[in-house]
């Protein structure tokens, strides 16, 4: 008994099949099984590849939510200094007006806050606290207050300044307020690497 003509499914070539299940020729039946096997075993890799890729993805999710608000601070300033230095390349140290030497093992700038962390830490993340600042200006002993102090005021203004100042309030730092800062910073630290590789 014969069946209608169909197509092989390995060679696509027309074949009268002789059972209504058969789908290729005698011939091609040992290659395309091996083809099937094969393919099979590629989408089972990639099933594997997918289900590791979400393993991973949660494992970074459970980590990162279990960060104290120590470590989130930590990260976040680590990306806020690093927009500060590359915002300020090219540009003078805010204190002595010397320029930097990016060829100094370490580089040889500080991202500087005007005011400290210590005794405004609720502005440690404002743009207008913090600059460009040579490695010893920034030590103990390195630079005066009044000298930062001229070079804010001529890099910024009085007003902003001012606003820099007299920031006395008090700030509560969330977790999701610092993932967000830091995950901001590290975008712009990446948008300006790309804009001076350009």
């Amino acid at each position: 008994m014969t069946f209608r003509r169909t197509r092989c499914a390995h060679c696509r070539a027309k074949f009268s099949p002789e059972r209504p299940s058969q789908i290729v020729h005698a011939e091609c039946a040992e290659a395309y099984a091996i083809a099937k096997r094969e393919k099979e075993e590629r989408a089972q890799a990639k099933a594997d590849r997918m289900a590791t890729k979400v393993e991973r993805a949660e494992t970074r999710r459970r980590k990162e939510a279990m960060k104290s608000l120590r470590e989130l601070l930590a990260e976040a300033q680590t990306a806020f200094n690093e927009f500060i230095r590359l915002r300020d390349a090219g540009k003078p140290c805010i204190c002595c007006g010397m320029p930097f030497e990016p060829m100094k093992p370490g580089g040889s700038m500080d991202a500087g806050h005007f005011r400290s962390r210590s005794t405004a830490p609720q502005i440690r993340f404002n743009e207008d606290n913090v600059f460009g600042q040579r490695k010893n200006c920034n030590r103990p002993g390195g630079t005066t207050y009044s000298k930062f102090r001229v070079g804010v005021l001529a890099r910024i203004g009085p007003e902003r300044l001012e606003v820099i100042e007299t920031n006395n309030g008090v700030h509560k730092w969330t977790h999701d307020e610092v993932r967000g800062i830091r995950d901001s910073y590290r975008a712009k630290a990446k948008q300006l690497k790309k804009e001076s590789a350009e």
